[in-house]
């Protein structure tokens, strides 16, 4: 596969199979995603893998805790604006409509769509995750360091012939998460990603992008 079909077919997969995935792949990928780029070669990413039990463990615990309705952890950083001006808010609003379209839930269905927001804390099924930390005392370049190993990861699963979810909904039961991985508490959890074999049972709506022109500008000579 090359760099242009992993970028293409690389897309957040909400139903993965119970296919494992070996160990020598997960270390192959995680070694060469080791070379991403970061400012002053910081490297300011900190990753946690489960698979198996620790992995059954934590979605066991954060299933007991969504059924007991327990509220969510205070995220340690902000995901979205209060307000999205446009023409991120209605990016986000299209997204919605569809995502929830593709599993057959109307925008007005809040339960369905809490159903569907709920396998999060399943992994969607997924034999392995990644929880991916940052220290609390880096910045917002180091931050973007971690978006660009992240991505790394992601396009390197799929040369593997694997598929990912990126998942900063775990950030909500960050706690839940600390009690199986135990980090220090100098970091911060940014994100889980789901790791497997996709199920292609599972419907899903292929998002669009922006037109180029909305998005760059080449400043020609």
């Amino acid at each position: 596969m090359d760099v242009y079909e992993a970028v293409t077919s690389r897309r957040a997969v909400r139903g993965f199979t119970d296919r494992p995935v070996p160990k020598e792949v997960l270390e192959r990928v995680l070694s060469a995603a080791a070379w991403s780029p970061s400012g002053s070669n910081l490297q300011p990413w900190r990753a946690y893998v489960l698979t198996g039990e620790p992995l059954a463990e934590l979605k066991k615990r954060a299933g007991e805790r969504l059924a007991a309705g327990d509220p969510w952890d205070e995220r340690e950083y902000k995901t979205y604006p209060h307000a999205l001006k446009s023409p991120y808010r209605e990016r986000r609003f299209a997204f919605g409509q569809e995502h929830y379209g593709a599993l057959g839930v109307s925008r007005d269905d809040l339960e369905a769509r809490q159903r569907a927001a709920s396998a999060n804390w399943n992994c969607y099924g997924a034999p392995a995750a990644l929880f991916c930390y940052i220290d609390r005392d880096l910045g917002l370049p180091q931050w973007s360091d971690v978006g660009m190993y992240l991505q790394t990861v992601m396009l390197l699963l799929r040369a593997e012939g694997l598929h990912s979810c990126p998942q900063m909904a775990w950030s909500m039961y960050r706690k839940t998460v600390a009690e199986v991985l135990s980090p220090p508490d100098e970091l911060i959890l940014f994100c889980g990603m789901s790791i497997g074999f996709e199920d292609t049972t599972v419907s899903y709506a292929r998002t669009g992008r922006a037109p180029l022109d909305e998005t760059v500008t080449f400043v020609e000579g």
